[in-house]
């Protein structure tokens, strides 16, 4: 597919996915991932080495079940690779049940360690916590292109990561490429209220289905 996420034929690519910051980003527009046509229109536009989906993962302790285990074990079997970690139990001030995890430094450890090998990095997260790493990468002469959305309300992307990025895709825009058919309808805008790059998962309904 021509000037797919704009994916250059021959050059060593590697997607880093933050699993669930590009959730709730897509979920904020309205539509699904369709991780299988994203993978297979990656690998038609370029020499991709790897995909990488990185999440926190709430196992019950008393169904010993995760709701992202199917998206997980669909991932796992179908051309990703995956980086998962046991989220953190804790209860908040209403005293309600919590679950808590971050894989950003599983992401930004792989990304360092594979840079040498790259082109080109595409990232899926518009945390800018990412800033630096990505400044990192640039050193050493890699291009890095940022997927996000500032289109949702609040906007998922921070203003530090799109700057500092060589280029920027925003997700509403990619959605009938990579779109799920059958996803939930298009939600309205919601109120405009802060957005913290921190984002906690709660779990509660952060998981995708996969056909």
């Amino acid at each position: 597919m021509a000037d797919f996420l704009g994916l250059r034929e021959g050059e060593r690519t590697a997607f880093f996915i933050d699993g669930a910051n590009l959730y709730k980003a897509a979920r904020n527009l309205g539509f699904d991932i369709d991780y299988k046509s994203l993978l297979a229109k990656t690998q038609s536009s370029c020499q991709l080495v790897r995909a990488s989906y990185y999440t926190a993962i709430q196992e019950d302790r008393d169904q010993d079940y995760s709701p992202l285990r199917p998206l997980v074990d669909w991932l796992d079997y179908n051309g990703y690779t995956m980086v998962t970690k046991t989220t953190r139990e804790f209860t908040d001030q209403q005293g309600r049940k919590r679950f808590k995890g971050s894989t950003d430094i599983e992401l930004v450890v792989d990304m360092m360690l594979l840079a040498d090998r790259l082109d080109h990095i595409v990232i899926f997260s518009g945390n800018g916590d990412f800033r630096r790493a990505i400044e990192a990468v640039q050193a050493k002469g890699l291009r890095v292109s940022v997927v996000s959305t500032v289109k949702s309300s609040p906007p998922m992307a921070s203003d530090e990561l799109r700057r500092q990025a060589d280029s920027f895709l925003d997700l509403a825009d990619l959605e009938k490429a990579i779109g799920r058919s059958g996803g939930p309808q298009r939600k309205p805008a919601r109120e405009q209220n802060d957005y913290d790059d921190d984002i906690e998962n709660n779990f509660e309904d952060d998981f995708e289905e996969v056909d």
